[in-house]
């Protein structure tokens, strides 16, 4: 199972975050538009993301009580056939997130900006464990310190959750 050390922040406007990525010479590597769509499983998350006619199947574990979110996932990339309408067959689909991200690779960590619908901007980092926890920790903590964040105040949920929250407010 591989694994990642994330953050989520919301964002009022991702412009100061583009700056900063520009002037340390952070290319935009793709915009992507995505679909994920969430399935109720007993353990973790299962959601199959399209992104055109890219089929990825992704299961993971995530520890939201710590200080660092440690995610350990598993991706299942699907090539044929109606992929969502069989899983939703199999599954009970719990909702539904469609985003714009755009993407940006720094230190082998994944920079999203992503703009999703019905729940506004957000920036997310994913830094890949390919050595050991410390040295993703590392790298990590030098992307956080390089975009001048605020860690306090984090999300520490998917936007699965937040979604789901956010339907249970409105009844």
């Amino acid at each position: 199972m591989a694994q990642n050390l994330e953050l989520k922040i919301k964002l009022d406007s991702s412009n100061t975050i583009e700056l900063i990525l520009k002037r340390n010479n952070v290319p935009l590597s793709e915009t992507l538009h995505q679909k994920d769509v969430y399935y109720s499983i007993k353990k973790g998350l299962l959601k199959l993301r399209i992104e055109g006619n890219n089929y990825s199947l992704i299961k993971y574990l995530r520890d939201e009580s710590g200080n660092d979110r440690w995610s350990n996932y598993d991706i299942i990339r699907l090539t044929n056939g109606d992929v969502e309408k069989f899983l939703s067959d199999i599954f009970t689909v719990e909702t539904i997130v469609k985003k714009t991200r755009k993407l940006y690779w720094f230190f082998n960590t994944r920079i999203h900006i992503d703009q999703v619908e019905r729940l506004g901007n957000f920036l997310e980092l994913e830094t890949i464990v390919d050595v050991n926890h410390d040295n993703a920790k590392y790298r990590f903590d030098k992307i956080i310190k390089m975009l001048n964040l605020n860690t306090s105040n984090q999300v520490r949920c998917s936007y699965r959750d937040l979604l789901l929250k956010k339907k249970n407010d409105t009844h």
